[in-house]
C-alpha cells in the first residue's frame, strides 16, 4: 500500500518531469555557404572560431545535405520535414502579400505548431522567404517570438525602407513592422536571437534562426572588410567578411546558451540552406562538384553540425547521409510530440544514429528534384545518380570520388537501372510545381500528379 502514494506523484508529476527532461532546440541556418567556407571542413580561407567550437561540442556530419540545392524550398522541407515536392513548394516564391498561391501551403503543418502543443516556446529570427501574405508569415505558422523579414532577401545595412521593395521592406517584430535599420542586419539577428535565449530559460524552447549571410548583396562592415585586404578579389573579399561576421554572431548566440546555464540542455543544428553560389559570387565548395541550384554534390551538401552537449560525444564526427529532413522528427521525438498520422514524415530522428546507438544509415535513399523535373538524383549508401535534363543518367561513387569526376554510368548498368527505378518510384509520389521562381516570368498554377 505504501507504494499507492508513490504511483500517484509518478503520473501527476510525469508530465512536468519529461517536460523538464526535454532539450531546446535551436535551428540556424546560413545562406548560401560554400562548403569549404568554414574552419570545421577544413576551410583557411575565413576564421569561423565560433563555429568550429560549436563543431567541437558535438558532432560533424560529413555527409550533412539539404533537400534541395536553393533557399526556398530547402525552408519548406526544413519546417515541415517532408520532401517539399510532395506538397508543390518546389521553387522560390516571388515577394508579393497579395499572392496566397506563392507560398508554403497552408495545409501543411509547421515544427513550431507541433512543439506549441507540448509547451515549446516558439521563435524566428531572421529570414523567412516562404510566403508573404498574412497567412504565410511565421507569426501565423506557429511562432511565438518573431523578428526578420519576410522576403527573400534583404540589404544588411543603411537602407531607405520601402514596403514594395523586397530586400528594403521593414523588418518586423512580433508580427508588426518596424523602423528599426540596425547597423548591420548580420549582427542584429545574432542580438536577437541571444536574448531570445536568456529570455525563455527554462521554457523548454525552439528557435529557428535562418540567417540571410553570406548571400549576396554582400556588405561587410568596413571594418571586417579590412580585416581581409589580402583577397584581390572584391567580391571574394566581401564575401569572406560576411561569414566573419556571421561566425560572430553565432558566438553571440552560444555565449549566451553558455551564460544562461542551458548550453548542455540546448539541441543546436547548423547548415547552411544549400551549397555555396559559383566562384563568380564569392563561394568555395571545394572539393566538391557544383554550387547552389545544381544537384551535383555542391548544391546539396553542406556544411553541418549536431550539438548536444548532454548525449552527444563532443569532437566526433559522423559519415552517415544526414538531411535537413531529419530536423522535425528528431526535434518531435524529444520533445514527446507523436508523429503525425495524416502527413508522412521523411525525415528521421537523428540521435540513436549519432550516439551510436543505431548502426544502421538513417536513410537508405535520399532523393532530389528541381524544376518539377529538369533534374534529379538520389543517393544510396555511397552511390548517387544524377540526372540532368535528358542527358544519360551519371552514376558516382561518393566513398571513392567526391568530387563526382568519374562516371560510372556505363560500367555499373545494373546499378544504375535499379537507382533509376527508385528514383521513378518516388517521382510518383510527388505534385508539380504549385509556383515558380520569380525570374522565370511564370504564373503560378495548380499542382497535380
Amino acid at each position: 500500500m505504501r507504494l499507492l502514494p508513490l504511483l500517484v506523484c509518478l503520473l501527476a508529476c510525469g508530465p512536468a518531469l519529461a517536460a523538464s527532461s526535454r532539450p531546446n532546440i535551436l535551428v540556424i541556418v546560413s545562406d548560401d555557404q560554400g562548403y569549404n567556407d568554414v574552419g570545421f571542413n577544413g576551410g583557411k580561407a575565413v576564421p569561423t572560431p565560433h563555429l568550429d567550437a560549436l563543431a567541437a561540442s558535438g558532432v560533424r556530419c560529413t555527409s550533412g545535405y539539404v533537400s534541395h540545392p536553393f533557399c526556398s524550398p530547402t525552408r519548406a522541407g526544413l519546417l515541415t520535414g517532408r520532401y517539399q515536392q510532395r506538397f508543390g513548394h518546389e521553387n522560390n516564391p516571388a515577394y508579393n502579400p497579395a499572392d496566397a498561391v506563392a507560398g508554403l501551403p497552408l495545409s501543411e503543418k509547421l515544427l513550431p505548431q507541433f512543439l506549441k502543443e507540448t509547451g515549446y516556446k516558439t521563435g524566428w529570427i531572421g529570414k523567412w522567404h516562404l510566403g508573404a501574405t498574412p497567412a504565410h508569415t511565421p507569426w501565423a505558422r506557429g511562432f511565438d517570438q518573431t523578428y526578420g523579414f519576410i522576403g527573400g532577401g534583404h540589404a544588411y545595412s543603411d537602407w531607405a525602407i520601402d514596403v514594395k521593395k523586397e530586400y528594403n521592406v521593414p523588418l518586423t517584430r512580433d508580427g508588426q513592422a518596424t523602423p528599426e535599420v540596425p547597423a548591420h542586419l548580420t549582427e542584429a539577428f545574432g542580438k536577437e536571437a541571444a536574448a531570445f535565449i536568456r529570455r525563455n530559460a527554462g521554457a523548454p524552447w525552439m528557435l529557428y534562426l535562418a540567417f540571410n549571410a553570406p548571400h549576396t548583396p554582400h556588405m561587410p562592415t568596413i571594418e571586417r572588410e579590412k580585416q581581409f585586404a589580402d583577397v584581390k578579389d572584391p567580391v571574394r573579399r566581401k564575401c569572406l567578411a560576411q561569414i566573419s561576421l556571421l561566425d560572430d554572431a553565432v558566438g553571440a548566440v552560444t555565449k549566451a546558451l553558455a551564460d544562461s546555464g542551458q548550453a548542455q540542455d540546448t539541441l543546436v543544428f547548423f547548415f547552411s540552406d544549400n551549397g555555396g553560389t559559383p566562384p563568380s559570387l564569392g563561394a568555395d565548395n571545394t572539393p566538391l562538384r557544383g554550387n547552389k541550384g545544381m544537384v551535383y554534390e555542391g548544391g546539396i551538401r553542406v556544411p553541418f553540425v549536431v550539438s548536444w552537449p548532454a548525449q552527444l560525444k563532443a569532437g566526433s564526427t559522423y559519415g552517415g547521409p544526414v538531411s535537413s529532413l531529419d530536423v522535425a522528427a528528431t526535434a518531435l521525438a524529444l520533445a514527446g510530440a507523436p508523429s503525425p498520422s495524416e502527413r508522412r514524415l521523411d525525415g528521421v530522428n537523428l540521435i540513436p544514429f549519432l550516439k551510436g546507438e543505431d548502426t544502421g544509415l538513417p536513410h537508405a535513399n535520399l532523393f532530389w528534384r528541381t524544376g518539377g523535373g529538369s533534374s534529379y538524383a538520389v543517393r544510396a549508401g555511397q552511390w548517387k545518380l544524377v540526372r540532368n535534363g535528358k542527358q544519360p543518367d551519371e552514376l558516382y561513387d561518393l566513398e571513392a570520388d567526391l568530387s563526382e569526376s568519374k562516371d560510372l554510368a556505363a560500367a555499373k548498368p545494373e546499378l544504375a537501372a535499379r537507382l533509376a527505378s527508385e528514383l521513378t518510384a518516388w517521382n510518383t509520389q510527388l505534385i508539380q510545381p504549385l509556383f515558380q521562381s520569380p525570374r522565370t516570368g511564370k504564373t503560378a498554377k495548380k499542382g497535380k500528379k
